[in-house]
């Protein structure tokens, strides 16, 4: 039987534009890349009166707090106090998922904020591991995505705040230990499985969608991100563990550039 795949829009763009090129080989070998964000950075005071934002979170989500495994989609929304951006990258506050995720008339592109996107790949079959959204995500629900998409956050003990010179040295230590604490939650991958050391940061790419898919032509979800695309290999996938959370993931697929080009198709 034939599967049917729906993409996430974020995946699509980021792995399009991995398979420009030949990345059967080239998987192991990517390196950091900067992009350019040329645009003017809107001033923080007017910017936060104008849409409502806060200049920092006063919450704590440090990890004794943020307890992934007994907290609801409902509370995902809630709780986690995600980065808020200029249109060149830099935090100048914070909005709680859901604020960030709605289309208001206040806001009806959503917030601009900081995310995420892991792509694991095993070294000794040359597969891409992607996940299915679970069907009680609120947003992009059972859509086929790459490894693991999420947010850095503020408030956590490890912090996952990046500053301008962290990215543009390519360290983002941030936004890897974010990449940690969500495969740990999503996909069961215990920490020391994949250490902040072995991710490797690509690029950042800024993308809008709104998803039409789930909730109609005037959807009230979607996304507004700058997206830091993140690699990390392993030479063989049979030593990882895997055992995905079932309110975050439906199912899980090693795929070969092949199937990833048919899933396209």
């Amino acid at each position: 039987m034939t599967m049917m795949y729906k993409m996430n829009v974020r995946a699509t763009v980021a792995i399009r534009c991995l398979l420009s090129r030949d990345t059967a080989t080239e998987f192991p070998r990517l390196r950091y890349a900067a992009c350019a964000f040329q645009t003017q950075q809107p001033q923080r005071s007017s910017a936060m009166q104008q849409h409502g934002w806060r200049q920092y979170s006063t919450t704590s989500n440090s990890l004794e707090s943020w307890k992934g495994n007994t907290m609801s989609q409902s509370d995902f929304m809630e709780r986690d106090t995600v980065l808020v951006l200029s249109d060149n990258d830099e935090v100048i506050g914070s909005a709680s998922k859901k604020e960030s995720h709605q289309f208001t008339p206040t806001n009806p592109r959503g917030i601009l904020h900081r995310a995420f996107s892991v792509f694991l790949y095993d070294l000794s079959t040359q597969e891409l591991l992607l996940q299915q959204r679970a069907s009680t995500k609120i947003t992009f629900p059972n859509v086929w995505t790459n490894t693991c998409c999420s947010h850095p956050l503020h408030g956590m003990d490890v912090n996952e705040v990046d500053a301008p010179e962290d990215v543009m040295d390519g360290t983002v230590k941030g936004v890897k230990a974010a990449a940690v604490r969500k495969l740990e939650h999503e996909l069961g991958i215990p920490v020391g499985q994949l250490p902040m050391d072995s991710f490797k940061f690509l690029t950042r790419l800024h993308y809008w969608a709104a998803d039409t898919v789930t909730h109609g032509e005037k959807s009230p979800w979607g996304e507004n991100e700058i997206d830091y695309v993140l690699f990390v290999t392993v030479h063989n996938k049979d030593k990882l563990t895997i055992e995905p959370h079932v309110d975050e993931v439906d199912d899980v697929c090693w795929v070969t550039k092949a199937k990833l080009l048919e899933m396209f198709a």
